[in-house]
């Protein structure tokens, strides 16, 4: 059981502060591997929440692995987004307030696949157009972090 799990325990539903990576994965393309969540039915992009005394960085690299299978050299820092419209609430209940650390992975290498039960299915989606179901936290993240201007 993870850290966020065992904190949930204490403090419910509350709005907690969650430290968090994204990890945005361009193809030769520059399109955007996003994964169907299973939380919500919608497209999000990799990432999560840090684990205790794990770095920004070895959390994006587990969650990269975890989440879509693929492994990164080289990590690039994109932005650090925090605030209040970083709120999130979960559909199951728990709130949030994000800070999250956004890298661009470079020198990707594996397949894309799912090894966790937070995703649904895993795609490439042109940045140039709007995305059908993007989750509305991921629609922050792009745009804040440049990505996007739609």
């Amino acid at each position: 059981m993870g850290y966020i799990s065992e904190l949930r325990k204490l403090v419910g539903t509350r709005p907690i502060i969650l430290t968090g990576v994204t990890v945005i994965v361009l193809n030769e393309e520059n399109n955007i591997l996003l994964q169907r969540r299973t939380d919500t039915g919608d497209w999000g992009v990799i990432g999560g929440a840090l684990e205790l005394a794990e770095t920004f960085e070895e959390a994006a690299k587990r969650e990269l692995y975890e989440e879509a299978g693929l492994n990164s050299d080289e990590l690039r820092f994109m932005n650090v987004l925090s605030g209040s419209d970083m709120y999130y609430k979960y559909p199951h209940g728990d709130e949030v307030y994000n800070a999250i650390v956004v890298f661009e992975a470079q020198k990707v290498s594996g397949v894309p696949t799912i090894n966790d039960d937070e995703g649904l299915e895993l795609k490439y989606f042109s940045l140039n157009d709007s995305i059908h179901e993007l989750n509305p936290m991921t629609y922050k993240i792009l745009k804040k972090s440049g990505y996007i201007n739609w």
